[in-house]
């Protein structure tokens, strides 16, 4: 069964919960969306509320998909940029499906939402983010039409000895 998506969903108690602990699921199961194992809701918690200030002041949109339980499964956040400059792209945050979903083609459906929903932004032409090196997700975005735009060599410390390549990534919408 395929993911329903939602733009914008009215942002209640229950989706709170619902993001921070599949944001937690995520990071426990080896996801790298910001955290490294083990965390709990309450370490994701500071980071969900930068994201839902973002969401307030209408810098942020969030894309929910939810399975045919009506959990939430897979999330991505778009943000816009602030500097004129920049405003015909947006950034994608913290892409992330439920370990339970993985396999399903559930993060390509994911990424296609996201992009149908980035195309629905005035004047936005392509989507930017990045991911962490050494985790396949670089291959799996290429795989789904990102392009490496960038690389800055073992810019994320994820412990001592271990440092990864924070790699960009660019999808054009056009």
């Amino acid at each position: 069964m395929a993911l329903t998506f939602e733009l914008d969903p009215t942002f209640d108690r229950p989706l709170r919960d619902g993001i921070a602990a599949l944001w937690a699921d995520v990071s426990n199961a080896g996801g790298a969306v910001g955290f490294v194992p083990p965390v709990t809701v309450e370490d994701i918690r500071p980071d969900l509320v930068t994201h839902l200030i973002a969401m307030a002041e209408d810098r942020t949109r969030l894309l929910v998909g939810y399975d045919e339980e009506g959990a939430v499964a897979a999330t991505a956040f778009l943000t816009r940029n602030t500097h004129r400059l920049m405003a015909h792209w947006v950034w994608l945050y913290t892409v992330m499906v439920h370990p339970r979903h993985q396999g399903r083609g559930y993060g390509r459906s994911l990424l296609a939402a996201a992009a149908d929903a980035a195309r629905t932004i005035e004047g936005v032409e392509a989507i930017r983010l990045t991911c962490r090196g050494g985790t396949g997700a670089d291959r799996f975005y290429a795989s789904c039409g990102y392009k490496e735009v960038g690389r800055v060599p073992g810019a994320i410390r994820v412990a001592d000895g271990d440092d990864r390549d924070d790699i960009i990534m660019l999808l054009p919408l056009g």
